[in-house]
């Protein structure tokens, strides 16, 4: 097999719109293409925001609409209240989905350690719907791949309006993982931590690769790693009316 058709994004040029008690790399899945198209985002997937959040921080009430937000927490407890009366603390191994559609609001405040998570924006496949919130449990530490998010017909344990499907995994040194095959859908291939090798590549934390053509070949990890996949459909339709998701 080739791997000349894979792409690689590195982690050099990151945007960080905030730096102190919030600190925000903003990967822009779309520059993996290396401007090749004017929009940053790969298909429906917008942004993911790698958060790291200081104790005793306060994110205040805000809003977002025509948002879908998972937030995917590695270290450390957020305590999340909103305007559908939920409070809840996400941690490792607690998912959380914000579907925001017309209007959402929620605070965040960080109490006890140190914070380390993603924050994952999709564009909904259309504007204005009604907004939820959704929680799943899993195990913390799976080492194989671990479906957290899928469209809404699918059996995933929480849905995105969207031609999106979200995994996880948690390889050790030395493991190796089969990359799955999702019929008619792109992967996306982000290190939250740690690095891995794929093809003739090696991937480090903040990096990302994804196969125009072919599916992505298996990985090795050379350090305990998370990785976070995504597929995504670019035929799906979408709204680019997002307070976050709908940025170019």
């Amino acid at each position: 097999m080739t791997f000349k058709l894979m792409l690689k994004l590195t982690n050099e040029h990151h945007q960080q719109p905030f730096k102190g008690p919030i600190s925000i790399t903003r990967i822009e899945p779309g520059n993996i293409f290396k401007g090749e198209q004017k929009d940053t985002a790969f298909g429906p997937l917008s942004i993911i925001d790698h958060a790291v959040m200081r104790k005793n921080l306060t994110i205040k009430m805000h809003e977002h609409v025509n948002d879908e937000i998972l937030s995917y927490v590695w270290r450390g407890t957020i305590h999340h209240r909103d305007s559908a009366g939920e409070q809840a603390p996400v941690t490792r191994g607690n998912l959380m989905m914000m579907n925001a559609g017309e209007s959402f609001w929620h605070e965040e405040k960080v109490t006890d350690e140190q914070v380390e998570m993603l924050q994952i924006f999709v564009r909904p496949k259309e504007a204005n719907l009604k907004p939820m919130i959704q929680f799943q449990d899993k195990e913390p530490n799976n080492r194989d791949w671990y479906v957290m998010v899928g469209p809404e017909e699918s059996d995933a344990p929480l849905h995105v309006r969207q031609n999106v499907y979200i995994l996880d995994a948690h390889p050790k040194v030395g493991e190796q993982l089969k990359v799955p095959v999702y019929q008619g859908y792109q992967p996306f291939l982000y290190v939250m931590d740690g690095a891995v090798t794929i093809g003739d590549l090696t991937v480090e934390k903040q990096e990302a690769v994804t196969d125009v053509v072919n599916p992505l070949p298996t990985v090795t990890a050379i350090r305990d790693t998370t990785l976070v996949l995504f597929f995504v459909d670019f035929n799906a339709p979408m709204s680019f009316a997002g307070t976050i998701s709908g940025l170019k």
